[in-house]
């Protein structure tokens, strides 16, 4: 079960850091959400680092607790977002251009639903 998370966590990580790093939009999303200009340009090639090393199986257990923090982090942001109008919040854009609703409660809940495969794959 630990290589199936792993496996899909690291798919997830591929994915979503691959089409940031399309969007010519994405620094500015990550921005909105807090992230320092640095860190947002960043995210994109280091989630796409994560998930090759996560599907490939390098440096586990570190990488799945790297992806834990990662999505700890992630979410963190997310909630200090809701916390604004509907209105006013940015787009998720966690998977860049791809997804353009704002951020709320599914959101969320994907996150943790990665956070669990990322706990499953460390072995914790």
């Amino acid at each position: 079960m630990d290589i199936a998370a792993r496996i899909v966590l690291g798919i997830v990580f591929l994915f979503s850091g691959a089409l940031k790093l399309r969007d010519p939009s994405w620094p500015a999303t990550a921005r909105e959400f807090g992230s320092p200009k640095p860190v947002a340009i960043v995210i994109a090639p280091l989630e796409v680092v994560l998930g090759a090393m996560l599907v490939v199986g390098v440096g586990s257990p570190w990488t799945s607790i790297s992806a834990e923090i990662v999505l700890a982090v992630f979410t963190v942001a997310m909630l200090r977002v809701m916390r604004r109008p509907l209105a006013q919040r940015p787009v998720c854009a966690c998977f860049g251009g791809w997804t353009a609703r704002p951020v709320g409660t599914s959101s969320v809940l994907r996150n943790l639903v990665l956070l669990v495969l990322a706990a499953i794959s460390s072995g914790a």
